[in-house]
């Protein structure tokens, strides 16, 4: 894999912030835009935000047992999370967090402007986080969500207590990325994350080519593969032994990564003809559920490749994330809407 190192030192990837990271969140001070002028390689050591309250079996499956999903399914719309907003646009990136659901919320106005919404017992929807520029979410080892941040071209930490918010990576090679989009964190504390092009126009820069990355928990940032045309969906195995990327487009694909070490290696695909696939989620019996964003379904294939079963919606779909006091609970956002579909296995919440 094609390094390059962003940090100096050897300390947990949570802790290390970017010159000029750590950022107030609000809506009358949004961050300023990461580009690839005011990134440098030099790093600057602050202080982290607050730890957060984790709910640390959320790391792991609550039950192994269970019957992966059969047939043709149809979830159910969530009508309090209807999107509130006047313009279209896409909610992305849900995570499963100490009881509530969170996802990104962007418009398709210029800059593709984000918030952070909370969704709390299916029935009330709040703003945790304005002006956050995120698409993909997931939840590191102390609690935060992190970001795929399109607005900053970046990787980002979320305290959803202070506000503050803190970058993780931001440059491969001197260039700002394209626009990260899905991410998932190891128990390492490497993260991989898909950097497609799709909101590449939020802010200046970018890269020649669509990758896959992988930030280890020191800051060495190393490329996956670069041979997928926008990369999107992105998620590990239960085991951690295999890395799942989804891209492609129409005539996508999901492909796998044998990991060793901590090293992914080759990628070959799994399934083909997948119609322009989106987000992924795993349950705890390994199966992959693959978003098909323009034919309004999820499709759940064994770690085989073999098709288990259809998760039909009512609107385009972008994502797919485990949920509820059993996690199994499959929670979908899409346009402006999220569904949810009650499973008899249980499933990992980003």
């Amino acid at each position: 894999m094609t390094k390059t190192r962003i940090f100096s030192a050897l300390t947990p990837i949570a802790t290390l912030l970017l010159a000029g990271g750590l950022v107030a969140c609000s809506e009358s001070a949004p961050p300023e835009a990461v580009t690839a002028s005011s990134l440098s390689s030099e790093t600057a050591f602050l202080t982290a935000p607050e730890e957060q309250v984790l709910d640390k079996a959320q790391w792991s499956c609550p039950s192994t047992g269970g019957t992966a999903p059969k047939g043709r399914l149809i979830a159910d719309r969530v009508d309090a999370a209807d999107s509130t907003r006047d313009e279209p646009g896409l909610y992305e990136g849900p995570v499963w967090l100490n009881g509530a659901l969170y996802f990104s919320d962007f418009t398709f106005a210029d800059g593709f402007p984000s918030r952070i919404q909370r969704l709390v017992d299916n029935a009330t929807m709040d703003t945790v986080i304005e002006d956050s520029g995120s698409n993909g979410l997931a939840v590191d080892a102390d609690g935060f969500i992190i970001g795929a941040v399109h607005s900053t071209k970046s990787l980002t930490r979320f305290n959803l207590t202070t506000g503050e918010r803190s970058n993780i990576a931001g440059i491969y090679q001197e260039n700002a990325f394209n626009s990260p989009n899905d991410l998932t964190e190891a128990h390492d504390g490497s993260v991989y994350f898909t950097d497609p092009d799709f909101q590449r126009s939020a802010a200046p820069g970018g890269q020649d080519k669509t990758r896959v990355y992988r930030v280890s928990a020191s800051g060495e940032v190393s490329v996956v593969d670069e041979t997928i045309a926008n990369p999107n969906g992105i998620a590990l195995s239960p085991a951690q032994d295999v890395l799942y990327v989804a891209g492609g487009g129409e005539n996508g694909f999901l492909r796998a990564y044998p990991i060793a070490d901590g090293v992914p290696g080759e990628g070959k695909n799994l399934v083909d003809n997948v119609r322009v696939p989106d987000g992924l989620a795993i349950d705890c019996l390994g199966n992959i559920y693959v978003t098909e964003h323009l034919a309004q379904q999820a499709r759940v294939f064994s770690p085989d490749g073999e098709e288990l079963a259809t998760i039909k919606v009512d609107a385009n779909i972008t994502n797919a994330a485990f949920g509820g006091p059993e996690r199994k609970t499959l929670y979908l956002t899409g346009a402006g809407s999220v569904w949810k579909l009650e499973l008899d296995v249980a499933g990992f919440p980003y």
